[in-house]
């Protein structure tokens, strides 16, 4: 079909697009346009899932050994446990998918259409049949149109055909209707790119109508992303199951040469294996990331893939564009050299309100015209587009574009008005090895007008002629010399300076290749901007050096820009270098390897060079993030190991190819992002840490009491309670702790590093112990105490107490009572702790007792679970426990407090350095 059938089918206009209310009639009829997602797993599937466990079969098996020997409330008890377990389990698992689903949300694709003749940036799944959406390279085609036009449009379609090399497309009806997907010329497909050129299309169909939303079942069969780190903690746990059974194993047996019954011994060993494994870290590690990731988009950071979070946190180099990334991205013309002289533009922003002087002179008539001969060139040759919202002025594009027009505007010129007279012809899009753009435009005579602009020092060379002075004569040597120099100085100055040229030419002679196009120009003059550098930045470069990450600029602006940029914000140090694109070409990727570590700052440089920069730091051991934002970023950016992606001027292809975007395109928002990543990983270690101390407490108790043929302190319910009252609660809400402040001026990990290392393997084994003795000591201090009229003398204890139990001596002291007071020192023991692991170097009282609300309560809820089991008649009947009075407490949490207080003492002698 032509372009007017289909146009007349869908009823839309190729040049006005659809109207706002025609669009949302549209989109309830045909619905969003998205792929329809696989169903998740349901809830009750997620909750049944709790139960394929090998302990939780064995425990199933306790129950039914208890009914058949008919101690029926340690059966339900046990029961009621599994599935007060589940239901935790169920929770932080299906919180966990909720939060992963939240997060996929978030990276919802934007495109640009013509709505009521005006171009706007929508949301993709909200794009109907006969929209007209404009396409540019890096975007991605958000659903099957029929192409309206195309200048050197080429797509990306190896996701549809298979095809690696990218598809020239063309506008012309194809005569046969059987084609296959790739020899559809003059069609382009939801889920392809555009690899470069542009050009318009109507859209035809949307959602699951689309190629590839008929084969939409293939894309959906990808598994969970498995971080690392959970990779890493799935190895450790089985190593730490194999461990924890040898453990139980010797309890178990210890327990039979005591001749207690087979059922106890087996009931204890189980729920020390139960207690001994963190069955909800997992889900905990999940939840942690998920929420940290949720956190990082309101400091304007969007993750993409999970497993970077970690690999933020070992950040060690930051490469950066400059523009917009570390400046403000409100780009103003202050300068323009035209008819040999230097102008003078003020205003700021994109609002059209400024003045052009010369030495503080206004323009003659002469000057004005030639100001207006630059200016007009460079809105001829621009994409953007000025508009005004209210009572601002905001632009739709490019800002370096953007403030072209603004200035243009200052002097009466507007694009809109402008190209009616010099219609659009065609177009050589920019690209950063060519650095500049052309387009061709139709005059109103019978020549072609070929409109240029690109980095300064590139223009000139393409130039053979000058218009200055009223005249058109041949470029001198000494024209040269002033143009460059005249660059050179105003880049000095921090600027950012564009050459502006042109040239008529012949309709029948005209051919498209840029290197015909682009040569014999006519210089017009030079444009220099200004993009103020970002106030944070300065400090977000200084945090990152404390750190121990180096900051590296890369940018495609000239040396002396870059430079001035660079010192301002305080990249350049010590014996560090600026280079630009051609020393770089000159150096060898070997000689390479061992200067990039000498080089703050690279000009003037294209994509391979980005490339060639990552490779080089990542042969050096460096975990590299890459900034980028246009098509040929794209490999740099996937090269490195934290590809970071604009979301502002970002390319679609970019975007896909990074691991995060930075929704305000500000280098202070990657810093941010490093620190949040070390954050997360710093409060997953938080959780690890507290669990595995509490349950390594737990494991010795019974070990001890076992060894020492003491009556088993704790009854397995009781020990299957402990797990449900502290394991979960606290370590998710050290899992959202607040981040060290002084996290940023530590070194960053090793991405290497092992999350259990030998001194925190160490540590971890020490509070076990102090938990352990702590539940043991109450213990035998209630037995002791019933005894002894005048109880207090521990050597006494020591000597007529416990030396007998070795020798199968046994205490017959109030054991309910006993059990019950060492039931809760374990209990309370590991809420102490709980705060010990929130920091280990400084102390509690110094963070704050207060900074972390969420353990606050998480602590409170334990502590009065244990309250209410112990005083509910009922409750207190399966647990086997007894109420305890004022003078219990006070040695609950008299013991209880001792690891508090020792790991206090530790840390005052740590920061004294003792």
């Amino acid at each position: 079909m032509r372009v007017d059938e289909i146009s007349q089918n869908l009823d839309t206009n190729i040049d006005t697009g659809l109207s706002h209310a025609t669009a949302e009639d549209r989109l309830r009829k045909y619905g969003y346009n998205q792929l329809e997602e696989k169903e998740g797993i349901s809830p009750f599937v997620l909750f049944l899932g709790q139960f394929n466990d090998f302990i939780v079969w064995i425990l199933l098996a306790a129950v039914v050994i208890s009914g058949v020997l008919g101690e029926w409330i340690d059966a339900l008890a046990i029961v009621s446990i599994v599935v007060i377990n589940a239901v935790i389990g169920f929770t932080q698992e299906y919180r966990a998918e909720k939060s992963l689903e939240a997060l996929q949300k978030m990276a919802t694709p934007f495109s640009k259409v013509m709505r009521n003749g005006e171009m706007h940036s929508i949301s993709s799944r909200n794009i109907v049949p006969g929209d007209v959406v404009l396409l540019e390279a890096g975007d991605y085609i958000p659903a099957d149109g029929r192409l309206c036009s195309s200048f050197g449009l080429s797509t990306q379609e190896s996701s549809l055909t298979g095809e690696s090399t990218p598809i020239e497309k063309f506008t012309e009806p194809l005569p046969n209707p059987s084609l296959s997907l790739g020899d559809r010329e003059n069609m382009v497909f939801m889920g392809t790119s555009v690899t470069s050129g542009k050009g318009t299309c109507i859209i035809v169909t949307t959602g699951m109508q689309t190629e590839l939303g008929k084969i939409a079942g293939l894309i959906q069969e990808a598994g969970k992303e498995v971080t690392p780190l959970q990779h890493k903690l799935e190895v450790f746990g089985k190593k730490l199951v194999y461990l924890c059974l040898g453990i139980v194993a010797i309890v178990f047996l210890l327990e039979l040469w005591r001749k207690d019954p087979l059922l106890e011994a087996f009931l204890v060993s189980v729920s020390l294996a139960v207690a001994a494994i963190p069955e909800g870290l997992p889900a905990i590690v999940t939840i942690a990331l998920a929420l940290g990731v949720q956190r990082m988009v309101k400091r304007h950071v969007l993750i993409r893939k999970l497993p970077s979070v970690e690999t933020l946190g070992c950040t060690t180099v930051i490469c950066s564009d400059k523009t917009g990334t570390l400046t403000q991205n409100e780009m103003t013309v202050k300068k323009i050299f035209a008819n040999s002289k230097t102008v003078d533009v003020s205003g700021t922003g994109y609002a059209p309100v400024g003045d052009f002087t010369i030495n503080g002179t206004p323009l003659s008539e002469t000057d004005e015209r030639f100001v207006k001969l630059v200016l007009g060139i460079g809105i001829l040759c621009n994409n953007a587009h000025l508009k005004k919202d209210h009572s601002a002025w905001t632009v739709l594009g490019d800002p370096t574009e953007g403030a072209i027009l603004s200035a243009a505007a200052k002097v009466g010129l507007w694009k809109e008005d402008l190209q009616k007279t010099f219609p659009f012809a065609s177009e050589i899009p920019f690209d950063s090895n060519r650095k500049k753009m052309s387009i061709v435009t139709k005059t109103p005579h019978t020549s072609l007008l070929v409109c240029v602009k690109g980095a300064a020092d590139v223009i000139v060379k393409d130039c053979v002629k000058i218009y200055t002075n009223g005249e058109l004569r041949d470029l001198s040597e000494d024209d040269v010399n002033v143009i460059v120099n005249k660059n050179n100085e105003m880049a000095g100055d921090a600027l950012r300076v564009l050459g502006i040229a042109f040239k008529p030419i012949d309709p029948e002679a005209i051919n498209p290749a840029p290197g015909i196009v682009e040569k014999d120009l006519i210089f017009a003059g030079l444009l220099a901007l200004i993009d103020p550098p970002r106030p944070e930045v300065k400090d977000a470069v200084n945090t990152c050096h404390k750190a121990g990450i180096t900051t590296v600029m890369i940018t495609g602006d000239h040396k002396n820009t870059a430079r001035a940029i660079g010192e301002e914000l305080g990249f350049l140090g010590n014996e560090v270098k600026v280079i630009d694109g051609m020393e770089l070409d000159t150096i060898p990727d070997e000689i390479l390897e061992k200067l990039v570590s000498q080089v703050a700052i690279y000009a003037r440089v294209s994509a391979e060079h980005k490339l060639r920069i990552v490779k080089a730091w990542k042969k050096q051991g460096a975990i590299v993030a890459m900034t980028g934002d246009g098509v040929n970023d794209a490999p740099a950016v996937k090269e490195a190991n934290i590809g970071i992606s604009m979301g502002i001027t970002g390319t679609d292809v970019t975007k896909e190819a990074s691991d995060m975007v930075i929704t305000d395109d500000n280098f202070a928002s990657i810093v941010a992002a490093v620190k949040e990543g070390r954050g997360i990983y710093d409060n997953i270690k938080k959780s690890i840490h507290y669990l595995l101390s509490c349950n390594t407490g737990e494991i010795l108790t019974m070990l001890f009491a076992s060894i020492c043929n003491l009556p088993l302190p704790l009854f397995p319910i009781q020990i299957l309670w402990i797990n449900i009252a502290t394991d979960g609660l606290p370590a998710l809400a050290l899992g959202v702790d607040t981040i060290d402040p002084d996290i940023m001026k530590k070194s960053a990990r090793r991405s290497t590093e092992n999350i259990i290392d030998k001194s925190l393997g160490a540590l971890i084994i020490f509070q076990g112990f102090l938990i352990a003795v702590s539940t043991l000591f109450a213990y035998l201090y209630i037995f002791y105490d019933t005894r002894n009229e005048n109880p207090g003398h521990l050597y006494s204890w020591f000597l007529h107490e416990l030396i007998p139990c070795f020798s199968g001596a046994r205490l017959f002291g109030d054991l309910e009572r006993a059990r019950t007071v060492a039931f809760s020192v374990m209990v309370v023991s590991q809420l102490f702790q709980s705060f010990n692991c929130r920091n280990a170097n400084r102390s509690l009282f110094e963070i704050g007792v207060f900074t972390n609300t969420k353990l606050l309560l998480a602590a409170g809820i334990s502590l009065a679970m244990q309250v209410a089991i112990i005083y509910i008649p009922y409750t207190r009947h399966i647990f086997k426990v007894v109420p305890l009075g004022l003078q219990d407490w006070i040695i609950v949490f008299g013991f209880s407090s001792l690891i508090f207080v020792v790991m206090e003492i530790i840390k005052w002698y740590k920061r004294k350095g003792v």
